[in-house]
């Protein structure tokens, strides 16, 4: 929800005067302003507006890079919001990047499953790992916890 409510810039590429409520939108042709990134998503898709992301390649590689490069036990710190906002970069590419940026999101989503199943099954979540989590990585470090814990527990229940 945070990251569609996040303001983006975007350019008109026609004429818009719309009022709705505490949204008053009066723009002419070649205006730039910001929004959110909802509504300017909507406007885009009928062909009202240009969005100009910041420089997503940039972001994705960056974050791509830095868990390239972290020791094979260490998790990279990404942002809570980092797959919805891949997914959205990825679905403004062209399909021939799109396959190339997912051959590395592939690698990159691998790794970060081989750590996160590591640190699961070993101790529940600290404020540290949580940090360096996704959304979804923080639901699948929870989902991997319990199920290690109960296994265990099955396992060993003669020893409790």
């Amino acid at each position: 929800m945070g990251y569609l409510a996040e303001d983006v810039k975007v350019q008109y590429k026609s004429a818009l005067d719309v009022s709705l409520d505490d949204i008053v939108i009066d723009a002419k042709e070649g205006d730039i302003s910001s929004m959110p990134r909802w509504m300017a998503q909507t406007f885009s898709e009928s062909g009202i507006v240009t969005i100009h992301n910041k420089d997503n390649a940039a972001y994705v590689s960056r974050t791509l890079n830095l868990e390239r490069i972290a020791r094979a036990h260490d998790l990279s710190g990404i942002n809570a919001d980092f797959y919805i906002r891949v997914n959205d970069y990825l679905s403004s590419l062209d399909e021939k990047d799109r396959e190339r940026i997912i051959i590395s999101l592939n690698s990159f989503v691998v790794s970060r499953i081989e750590k996160i199943v590591k640190l699961a099954a070993t101790s529940t979540l600290t404020a540290a790992i949580r940090e360096k989590l996704s959304v979804e990585e923080r639901e699948l470090y929870d989902l991997i916890h319990e199920s290690t814990f109960a296994f265990k527990r099955r396992v060993l229940r003669k020893f409790d």
